[in-house]
């Protein structure tokens, strides 16, 4: 099971940190996924971290704003976010994939491949 939290409302150029916390499961073997979805758009991958070499992945609109990582301690991964912008506003997702890195490296935004999703936490940036 994975808990997405963090969320809230922001003001352009503010941060939020959002958590994606794993039971059931260690995480750190899996890829996660955060995935976020707009109001009337088609959800959009974000950000990616994998298990084995820990590998980061980023949509090219929050790179340089966005950094993934994980505490294997924890178990849960975090999505900290910078400098947002009234765009960024979406429901953000998390997701567990149990695909091998030489896959995700090309694939790492397809929904599809990931078997295990969390609740939402919505992030709303006024401007």
């Amino acid at each position: 099971q994975l808990q997405a939290s963090g969320g809230g409302l922001v003001q352009t150029g503010g941060s939020l940190r959002l958590s994606c916390a794993a039971s059931g499961f260690t995480s750190e073997y899996y890829a996660i996924g955060w995935f976020r979805q707009a109001p009337g758009k088609e959800r959009e991958a974000v950000s990616c971290i994998t298990g084995s070499r820990g590998s980061t992945y980023y949509a090219g609109s929050v790179k340089g704003r966005f950094t993934i990582s994980r505490d294997t301690a924890k178990n849960t991964v975090y999505l900290q976010m910078n400098s947002l912008k009234p765009e960024d506003t979406a429901v953000y997702y998390c997701a567990a994939s149990t695909q091998p890195e030489t896959r995700l490296f090309r694939l790492w935004i397809l929904s599809r491949l990931y078997d295990y999703w969390g609740q939402g936490t919505e992030v709303t940036v006024s401007s």
